[in-house]
């Protein structure tokens, strides 16, 4: 019984580190393509939200 309670948790662990990889490449690739105005629009408008000053 323990021995299957390891190996789920392995699963679980597992599956969040590729999760998390996943997700880091999907922001790499959306990055890498994305037009510089774009990403730098979606930043400035982000730091206002947070009423983080930028100017």
């Amino acid at each position: 019984m323990t021995t299957k309670t390891i190996t789920r948790a392995q699963d679980n662990t597992l599956l969040s580190i590729g999760f998390a990889a996943m997700l880091g490449f999907a922001l790499l690739f959306v990055a890498g393509y994305a037009q510089a105005a774009i990403l730098h629009d979606a930043a400035h408008d982000q730091r206002h939200a947070m009423a983080f000053p930028c100017h």
